[in-house]
């Protein structure tokens, strides 16, 4: 299964978000640092969920990369936009 996937379904599971975005964007740091070549090494993801929304930006950041669990250790960057 896909990163992309496995971010998607995590998040789904845990937040059940109204909107949720989940992009791959390895492409675009092919070559740089944190690259390991598997192309799903850098993600950005944009979650709308109510059991966020109550949250600090910190509480909220932790709670994603809670969430994430074992993948926060598998990808070298993900970008949040969080609500």
């Amino acid at each position: 299964m896909s990163v992309e996937i496995e971010i998607r379904q995590r998040l789904e599971a845990s937040f059940s978000p109204s909107r949720l975005e989940v992009v791959n964007e390895s492409h675009r740091h092919a070559g740089h640092s944190g690259d390991d070549g598997t192309g799903e090494s850098h993600f950005a993801v944009l979650i709308r969920a109510e059991p966020l929304a109550a949250l600090s930006r910190l509480q909220r950041h932790r709670a994603v990369h809670g969430a994430l669990g074992d993948l926060n250790q598998r990808v070298h960057a993900i970008a949040l936009d969080i609500g």
